[in-house]
């Protein structure tokens, strides 16, 4: 059984050439990579091919792994750069287009749409709203300080995973987060934010 073996090693074991140990990482790092992928990239049809490309890159880049940070700093270094790779690929990307997709909808609103289970129309409008509100509020922050604050709060990174996939300071990213959350608490009404929990 694999479920009690940490990432590191679980790791160290793909690289020697363990494969159910790779599948265990995947079914740990998967939905979130996903996750951080479609929030940080400004169209939807390039996500999965970034998500496909990194843990191509991380399979290339197995038996070069030493245990320096944790696994998912290192999973989301390669997914970070693969999606910077893009972006250079693709420099007609505008900044207002920043996570919208092709058909023009917020990438935000898909997967919040997707994730709601409630059962009344009205609940359903007001968690709209509500999200609504958080998207418009997400959108607003520079994209530095964007990313800081995804990473924290939706992939539950500490600081220093943070400054280790973004590349900055430990504090730079403290303060993008700080100037964030100010922000964020500026954009939301108390009922929002009390309703909604973290950002």
């Amino acid at each position: 059984m694999l479920s009690h073996i940490p990432d590191e090693l679980l790791m160290l074991r793909y690289g020697e050439g363990d494969l159910l140990a790779f599948k265990e990482l995947y079914a740990r790092h998967s939905g979130g990579l996903y996750r951080f992928v479609a929030w940080r990239s400004p169209r939807a049809e390039w996500v999965d091919e970034i998500v496909q490309d990194s843990w191509g890159n991380l399979h290339q880049a197995r038996a070069r792994y030493r245990p320096d940070a944790k696994f998912r700093t290192f999973l989301y270094q390669i997914a970070r750069n693969r999606l910077l790779d893009v972006l250079r690929q693709h420099q007609l990307v505008l900044a207002t287009d920043m996570g919208v997709d092709v058909a023009g909808q917020d990438v935000f609103d898909a997967y919040a749409d997707a994730a709601q289970d409630v059962p009344t129309p009205e609940a359903r409008l007001e968690g709209k709203q509500q999200i609504a509100g958080l998207h418009a509020a997400l959108a607003s922050l520079p994209s530095e300080q964007k990313e800081a604050l995804i990473l924290q709060q939706f992939d539950g990174m500490s600081l220093d995973e943070i400054s280790l996939v973004v590349g900055a300071p430990a504090e730079t990213v403290k303060s993008r987060l700080r100037y964030a959350m100010h922000k964020m608490r500026q954009c939301l009404s108390p009922a929002q934010l009390a309703q909604g929990g973290r950002p």
